[in-house]
């Protein structure tokens, strides 16, 4: 590196001192309060101006006004407007808000939702996931965010996780190729970071600040139990979940988030270790690092021995939605006793500001009046089409019989499924609510799979009951849209019922604790009624082409048997369309599998010894042929 000239560097090193010149103006409460990130439901601008407060977020589902862009800005423009109001007692130091914004900005109504990351996976596209990151960026921008809590670098190794989707692949290697170019595209950056040695890089005109999460090792759970306990030595752990974050730490990430899950048994959030000495230490990671949902509260019986563990152990912003007030109450106390050293508050903060610097926050005017806010961009035509890109390059043909495909676009098709005319199962989990919606009223914009297929073959027929009176002389074709209902995090899990948390189990019940979405892989037993579809229409001698519309692999071994071809089509997100480009032929199926598919239940996950049970291997994934 010896000569090399690092593009920027004067700009990176007069953020850093503007921050630390910030710094040493600041009082212990005016740091406590930047290192405080409340939900938006349960504190006012006029509370934040009080508290200094540094951050505040979104939760699934919490949203402003008629949850409109224009909602949007205002609620910021006014936490904003608060947070920049000088005087003896406070100073101007930008909030800095923060959404879910994991495959779109899906909390808004209107927004362009992209397929979750299972389906990106799919793909093989690294170019694609970066300009999914871009489009996205300007979406949240339009909202006057300046957060999301994106990329999900999980390596999911254990399709009975709840939250499978949002992994890109059990593979680390797809992951950590993917890593690099989804934070360029969210922040809007070129080129390496400039973090590890010279500073945070800056962030572009039109990107956001991402959040690599969760760190480390949660989709390595036993099980797949949602906040579980990832079970690896050292050089597992690197091999299969940190290598990601490498990557995105060399492409400028500016914050990571920690995992709620634990390894060989110690929780993440207290993990000096994995936070201090190899994130910070090792990695040189040069960001600021914050908390999940609730994450300190399981750490120890007493909240104030839980807020000493996490601050010490390198946490330097706190998500805590509604217990604000205590954990400014205990942290000042812990500092006042000695418990937390002055010099680790002065680390978090000063790791906060030099974000909220690099990311051009301090210089940005007002959310009201920021070039992207309320932008026509939103939701737009343009996007949409990354979008619907996104869901054709990611569908992978699993079985094709007898010419079926593609269809002809004069044929006579019967199009049947739960999931067929449905925009928010096929958007998933996170979009709208925390747990996805169901049905069309809530997905403002895109289209359904059925709607796509009606654009696309003029003399196709919805049927909602399944086909059950459909005559083969009625029909060439069948399109059955089948699969999962959606979910998200603890709820999504497959496993038996009944809490199973590592950590302490006087707390609150958090996700891993909920019930779970059922106790099988298996389709045929989860959903019954799909399979009935499928083998009625086949029955009677019409060919189907079964879409299955899921966050995971699934046991189809019937619905496959069943079926004269078979799409695994993951989460596609707003833009339905995507599957009738491909199945009439206008695109070739290019997608491969991000994940090994199960042929049974027993030994789903990706573990050495189960290659047996596998039914489809990790990159597979059939072709047509030529399309003209």
């Amino acid at each position: 590196m010896s000569g090399t000239k690092r593009v920027g560097l004067p700009h990176t090193a007069e953020r850093a001192e503007r921050a630390r010149r910030l710094l040493a103006r600041m009082t212990p409460a005016q740091k406590i309060g930047q290192m405080t990130q409340p939900e938006r439901l349960h504190i006012t601008p006029a509370q934040v101006r009080a508290h200094h407060i540094g951050s505040v977020l979104s939760g699934g589902g919490s949203t402003p006004g008629r949850n409109r862009p224009a909602d949007w800005v205002a609620m910021n423009d006014a936490y904003w407007a608060a947070s920049m109001e000088e005087d003896d007692r406070h100073l101007a130091i930008p909030i800095l808000y923060g959404v879910d914004a994991i495959h779109g900005n899906g909390n808004v109504l209107g927004a362009t939702i992209f397929p979750h990351n299972i389906g990106l996976g799919a793909t093989r596209d690294a170019d694609l996931i970066e300009r999914i990151g871009r489009t996205t960026a300007r979406e949240v921008l339009a909202a006057g965010v300046d957060w999301t809590f994106a990329p999900t670098l999980a390596v999911a190794r254990d399709p009975r996780w709840g939250r499978t989707y949002e992994s890109y692949s059990e593979d680390p290697a797809l992951v950590t190729a993917y890593a690099d170019r989804i934070v360029k595209g969210l922040q809007h950056s070129n080129g390496r970071g400039e973090g590890v040695a010279a500073g945070l890089a800056g962030v572009g005109p039109e990107g956001v600040v991402a959040c690599a999460k969760h760190w480390v090792g949660d989709g390595g759970t036993a099980a797949g139990v949602d906040q579980g306990d990832t079970r690896a030595d050292e050089d597992e752990l690197h091999r299969l979940h940190i290598a990601p974050y490498v990557a995105a730490i060399e492409a400028g990430v500016h914050t990571v988030m920690v995992s709620l899950s634990a390894w060989n048994g110690e929780k993440c959030h207290a993990h000096r270790q994995l936070i201090q000495d190899v994130l910070k230490g090792r990695l040189g990671f040069r960001g600021f690092v914050v908390s999940d949902w609730n994450g300190v509260e399981p750490l120890a019986r007493a909240y104030d021995d839980a807020i000493v563990m996490a601050a010490n152990a390198g946490i330097d912003m706190f998500m805590v939605p509604e217990s604000w007030r205590e954990f400014i109450a205990g942290l000042t106390h812990a500092v006042e006793r000695g418990a937390v050293p002055m010099e680790r508050i002065d680390d978090a903060v000063e790791r906060i500001l030099r974000v909220k610097f690099a990311c051009g926050l301090f210089d940005r005017p007002r959310p009201r009046v920021r070039p992207g806010s309320n932008g026509d961009c939103f939701g737009s035509r343009e996007h949409r089409e990354v979008a619907r890109e996104a869901v054709r390059k990611s569908l992978v043909l699993l079985k094709h019989e007898g010419g079926v495909l593609p269809l002809d676009r004069s044929a006579r098709i019967l199009v049947a499924g739960r999931n067929a005319h449905d925009r928010g199962r096929q958007c998933g989990g996170f979009t709208v609510e925390w747990q996805g919606v169901s049905g069309n009223d809530r997905i403002v914009g895109g289209t359904s799979i059925w709607e796509g297929i009606r654009a696309a073959a003029p003399r196709a027929q919805l049927c909602t009951n399944g086909g059950a009176r459909a005559d083969t002389a009625d029909f060439d074709a069948a399109i059955v849209v089948i699969g999962e209902r959606p979910y998200a995090e603890g709820l999504g899990d497959i496993r038996e019922e009944g809490p199973v948390r590592a950590g302490a189990s006087n707390l609150p019940p958090g996700p891993g604790a909920l019930r779970p979405y059922g106790d099988t892989l298996e389709l045929a037993t989860l959903h019954a009624g799909d399979l009935r579809t499928v083998r009625g229409l086949a029955a009677r001698g019409i060919p189907v082409v079964a879409v299955l519309v899921s966050g995971r692999p699934m046991v189809v071994n019937d619905e496959l048997a069943a079926s004269t071809a078979f799409v695994a089509a993951w989460l596609p997100g707003s833009e339905g369309v995507g599957v009738a480009d491909v199945l009439f032929g206008d695109h070739d199926f290019t997608g491969r599998l991000p994940f090994s598919w199960p042929r049974e239940m027993r030994g789903a996950n990706s573990a050495p010894g189960n290659d047996g049970r596998v039914l489809f291997p990790l990159g597979y994934g059939l072709r047509l042929g030529a399309v003209e």
